[in-house]
């Protein structure tokens, strides 16, 4: 799963994406309110912090900007402790949630994963296929509660199916959602942590659609 940090403080972005990088997603981020709006517009982002006070352009202009333009990641913003009306006005403006600073790291992540749970459709922070569960919280895979060894890149290919059940996933969406911006994607790495997946999990649970993509399908 992949996030978009927008802070302009540079100790505070940071530490944003150190915390979120260590939760097992992938972190994008961006200092100014012109380049966020850029990377929301053209990147397929899981979900998005968004500081409110950005130079460039203010962060409700560049969330105003995303949902006009029919953008529908769920965005966290960030405001002031005290200012109300910066909260109001995210919410107005198609904020998902808010957080006031100073905030603990921990309910960040708690209201990160709450809101690409809900995006997906999921209640619980554990998800469940058949006999394969993953822990949102603790970013770990079992099989039949024998948990499984996953590599970091292994565990965003199967957190991302995990989050899209029974959906068709193609190659292309994968290498969106498990690669930063500026890494240098290769298309054939997918087929490999596929592959290295198979040998973890239970036999068919991940199907190929041929000249589509993948498949997680979970038995009823």
């Amino acid at each position: 799963m992949r996030i978009l940090v927008v802070e302009d403080e540079p100790t505070l972005a940071a530490q944003l994406v150190e915390g979120v990088s260590a939760a097992g997603y992938v972190a994008d981020s961006a200092g100014n309110g012109i380049d966020a709006h850029f990377m929301g517009d053209t990147e397929p982002y899981d979900a998005v912090v968004l500081d409110l006070g950005l130079p460039g352009m203010d962060g409700i202009t560049v969330l105003k900007k995303w949902r006009a333009a029919g953008r529908t990641m769920p965005v966290l913003i960030l405001t002031a402790r005290d200012s109300w009306h910066e909260k109001v006005a995210g919410i107005d403006a198609g904020a998902d949630d808010y957080l006031a600073k100073p905030f603990h790291m921990e309910e960040l992540l708690a209201r990160l994963r709450a809101l690409i749970r809900r995006t997906g459709g999921h209640a619980s922070t554990e998800l469940a296929c058949g006999p394969l569960t993953l822990d949102t919280r603790s970013s770990r895979a079992s099989v039949a509660g024998r948990a499984l060894a996953l590599t970091a890149h292994e565990y965003r290919v199967l957190a991302y199916l995990m989050h899209h059940q029974g959906e068709v996933v193609s190659r292309g969406e994968l290498i969106e959602h498990i690669y930063a911006q500026d890494f240098d994607r290769d298309s054939n790495t997918v087929e490999v942590f596929i592959a290295r997946l198979r040998k973890k999990l239970p036999p068919g649970l991940i199907e190929t659609v041929r000249g589509l993509g993948y498949r997680l399908a979970c038995p009823p």
